[in-house]
């Protein structure tokens, strides 16, 4: 039960008048959202990294079966250079650093970059 005589409870509320003069229509704002920007991991060819490794490396890191991964590694030998994946640029640089470090591991000088999609 309610106190009428208590001075809060009988004050009017603040804000627009009930005849709606001074009331005010608040629009909602549409954000543009854009997608993340996408990054390519490339491998370049080098004259002492393995085939093999390039293959294991493909499977390993890229999650390719061997078809796919063996197409990637001979573009890369043909070609100079293959995309191994396009990702995000957090996922796309952490990738290229478990590259250059699994290559680094086994003694390879296989070179991995990051370029815009």
């Amino acid at each position: 039960m309610t106190n009428p005589l208590h001075p809060l409870l009988m004050a009017k509320p603040e804000g627009p008048a009930e005849d709606g003069h001074g009331a005010a229509v608040a629009e909602k704002e549409e954000l543009a959202l854009e997608p993340p920007r996408l990054f390519q991991v490339v491998m370049l060819n080098d004259d002492f990294t393995p085939m093999e490794f390039v293959v294991f490396v493909l499977q390993e890191h890229f999650r390719h079966d061997i078809e796919t991964a063996t197409q990637i590694m001979l573009k890369i030998h043909h070609e100079g250079r293959g995309v191994c994946g396009v990702y995000t640029k957090d996922v796309a640089a952490t990738k290229v650093e478990l590259v250059l470090a699994a290559a680094r591991q086994a003694g390879h000088p296989l070179q991995c970059i990051l370029e815009t999609a």
